[in-house]
């Protein structure tokens, strides 16, 4: 079977295997992988670096040949004083051939073809020598595999890009990334940039012979190398890849005319690939949108009568509507948004209005003020008609968040010293979606723990919300044992007379979650102030409306986690299926 037809035979194996990735902040949406199309190129690779992309051509010259030449080639160079000889580097043995060779190919180390192996170095002075425009300086952040990525580069005088002698780059050299989190990633230096330099992250590797460079660029991407890359690096953060190591690597050479037409083959296929790539983006972006679109009609009805039919219209879809993990969010995202505009539950008429809740909810402050079990809060401005941003069903109320509590606050400033065992300390890190993680906590000791409760004391009922860093607004009830400390980095909202799983549900609704996004302050470490949480706009229906609320979400909340679970489970088969294309493709 020719690769043409392995993709459009099973190309809705390669579209339809997706992959959710998590990501930083709060809630469960995470990016779409592509991972079938990524699967599928991988195994272009696999295939060209492995003989089987192309037919071999007995015409051609066999590789032998042009390693000969190579290794002439290099002993002038050597004879003319242009490169240092180097040591010989140990013959491959039978057992170090990553697989059977085709006829007409064989295996060399990389530093047999090789005139220069090298990482590059940071200028005397680090970034304070660079400057607005000069000779190209390239870190890894630069360095991708379908080319240089030059958004971010800086630069360095001509001055001391000369004093760099070692790390200075030639047109086609290839460029490899030997560190961090980019490990394995390379481009060719192309002809059109001119002078340029690379740091101590990015490995200079000149090939002798100019022609086979395409080639080993692709062998670089594909399985075969990456496999040695990432298993015998030294070390992620600083040592990496050493030169010693990369000379060691064992590389398949095909006839170097069948490099060419395996080169050009494979960006045929990439191409491809490129396109279904795009077609299955524009899909789920356009199945995104129409799935918010519809949702949006249910969040702007004007009537409950036309909230049902908004609803039936999209009850008639909804096997079509709901396939994504992101759709699914959407729609739980659109059930928290309804709940707090009061859309979700018929109101009952014979339910007291929430104005009573508030005036309760007043007496027993000022009751807990009076007894000494709380401090006295300065009063804030009742919520104004501007404020409001949308209309409540009769009986609800407007207020705001410090109206509703007995106490807003967070945990220490000054965070206790950690021990190696004792009392919980959590941080913003152990405050997930809805739960709390012991597994990775801090332990402070016990006249710490003792000191921090003072000021800031965890009860069962207690919302926890992210108040600094990346997943701010992250939140969860207290609902088992309270028994551990808080850091600065986490708020704790106490609710008075009022359903706490209401306020829980609340504030990951798209009202609060949107006004925390709008009054946190900063940037790469935003936090939000105590005062500004306090000043929260709060929708607050009848206590008993809460109830039916609360059971209403938690209802249809276990509807769409089933729907993901199956969803997951249908993911899984085509990720199975995509892992087993490619392995009957290979064997």
């Amino acid at each position: 079977m020719t690769v043409e037809k392995l993709i459009t035979d099973h190309i809705d194996i390669w579209s339809s295997a997706l992959q959710t990735r998590s990501t930083a902040g709060r809630g469960s949406n995470g990016k779409i992988d592509l991972y079938g199309i990524k699967k599928l190129r991988e195994l272009i690779l696999e295939l060209a670096v492995r003989g089987k992309l192309v037919p071999q051509d007995p015409n051609d010259e066999p590789a032998s040949e042009l390693l000969k030449r190579i290794a002439a080639e290099k002993a002038e160079l050597v004879k003319q004083g242009k490169i240092k000889k180097q040591k010989p580097l140990p013959e491959i043995n039978e057992d170090e051939k990553p697989f059977e060779l085709p006829e007409g190919w064989d295996v060399i180390r990389l530093g047999e073809i090789a005139t220069k192996i090298g990482s590059g170095s940071t200028p005397r002075g680090g970034q304070s020598t660079y400057v607005s425009s000069g000779v190209t300086f390239l870190r890894s952040q630069n360095i991708w595999n379908d080319g240089l990525k030059l958004d971010d580069v800086v630069f360095i005088t001509s001055e001391v890009h000369s004093q760099m002698d070692g790390s200075q780059v030639e047109a086609f050299d290839i460029l490899l990334n030997i560190t961090g989190a980019s490990l394995g990633r390379c481009a060719i230096y192309p002809n059109n940039v001119g002078e340029a330099n690379v740091n101590q992250h990015v490995t200079i590797i000149r090939l002798i012979e100019k022609e086979m460079i395409s080639f080993l660029h692709l062998a670089i991407t594909s399985p075969v190398i990456q496999k040695l890359i990432w298993g015998r690096q030294v070390g992620m953060a600083i040592e990496g890849l050493s030169k010693k190591t990369l000379e060691l690597f064992e590389i398949p050479v095909p006839p170097l005319l069948e490099q060419l037409r395996i080169v050009n083959k494979a960006r045929d296929l990439m191409f491809l690939c490129d396109q279904l790539e795009q077609q299955s983006l524009t899909s789920l972006d356009a199945h995104q949108q129409l799935v918010e679109t519809l949702l949006a009609t249910l969040t702007d009805s004007q009537s409950a009568e036309e909230l049902a039919d908004n609803w039936a219209r999209i009850s008639q879809h909804f096997d079509t509507l709901f396939t994504t993990e992101a759709s699914i969010d959407a729609l739980k995202q659109t059930i928290l948004q309804l709940a707090v505009m009061g859309k979700l539950v018929p109101q009952d008429p014979n339910d007291e209005p929430a104005s009573e809740l508030l005036k309760r909810i007043e007496q027993e402050k000022a009751q807990l003020v009076k007894e000494g079990k709380i401090k006295k809060q300065k009063p804030l401005p009742p919520v104004s008609d501007e404020e409001k941003p949308f209309e409540l069903p009769e009986g609800w109320e407007w207020c705001k968040l410090q109206n509703i509590t007995s106490k807003i606050t967070d945990g220490d400033h000054k965070t206790p010293p950690r021990i190696n065992n004792g009392y919980k300390l959590l941080s913003a890190k152990n405050v997930r979606d809805g739960y709390l993680d012991y597994d990775n906590c801090d332990y402070i000791s016990e006249e710490d723990y003792l000191k921090s409760r003072e000021r800031c004391l965890p009860e069962i009922g207690d919302l926890l919300i992210v108040s600094v860093g990346g997943t701010i607004g992250r939140s969860s009830l207290i609902k088992e044992s309270a028994n551990f400390a808080l850091v600065r980095s986490v708020a704790i909202i106490k609710p008075l007379l009022f359903n706490s799983d209401y306020l829980k549900f609340s504030m990951d609704s798209f009202l609060l979650q949107k006004i925390i996004n709008e009054t946190k302050r900063g940037g790469a470490q935003p936090c939000l102030y105590l005062s500004e949480i306090s000043n929260f706009l709060f929708p607050m229906p009848p206590e008993k409306e809460q109830k039916r609320i609360v059971s209403k979400i938690e209802h249809l909340s276990s509807i769409c986690d089933r729907l993901k679970s199956r969803l997951q489970s249908a993911q899984q088969t085509q990720l199975h299926l995509a892992d087993a294309l490619t392995d009957a493709a290979l064997n």
